[in-house]
């Protein structure tokens, strides 16, 4: 899925600046969360533009359930998830809780089902960052504000 035509190319303008940074996570996030709760997971608001899903972590201090809702990268048997979290300086939440417990729930398209993920290294991430970027080119630009390296999971079906 690549985000297309002039809406599209306008919504991805937009979320690449560093004022929808400090401004959208707020609104969108709790907005998500409501869309997919009130369809029982078969819509975002996001899901217009990009695959969104909505992601069941453990918290690493407080091993309670958290939910955020995400974009994704579907390819093939395995998700990719980047933790941009829209080109701020700091890593988002999400990706240190699964660093502490790889064992998540997805919530996609209607399906719930429990993954493991998996941190690229490096070599990974270069060999999937431009089929990412096909995606969402906005990752380059979240690199360049963010100043660190960005982390890409892998997720997989748990057996």
């Amino acid at each position: 899925m690549k985000v297309d035509g002039p809406v599209g190319r306008v919504v991805q303008k937009v979320s690449g600046t560093a004022a929808f940074a400090k401004i959208a996570p707020p609104i969108l996030t709790p907005l998500d969360k409501l869309v997919h709760k009130v369809t029982r997971g078969r819509w975002m608001l996001s899901r217009g533009l990009l695959p969104v899903m909505v992601l069941t972590t453990t918290g690493a201090r407080s091993g309670e359930p958290r939910e955020v809702p995400l974009a994704c990268i579907p390819d093939g048997d395995v998700i990719y998830l980047v933790g941009s979290n829209f080109g701020r300086e700091k890593h988002p939440a999400w990706t240190g809780n699964l660093i502490k417990t790889p064992r998540a729930d997805v919530s996609f398209k209607g399906e719930r089902f429990a993954v493991d993920a998996r941190l690229l290294d490096d070599e990974e991430k270069a060999e999937v960052w431009p089929r990412l970027l096909e995606v969402w080119p906005n990752y380059d630009r979240y690199v360049e504000r963010s100043g660190r390296n960005i982390r890409v999971f892998c997720l997989t079906r748990a057996e």
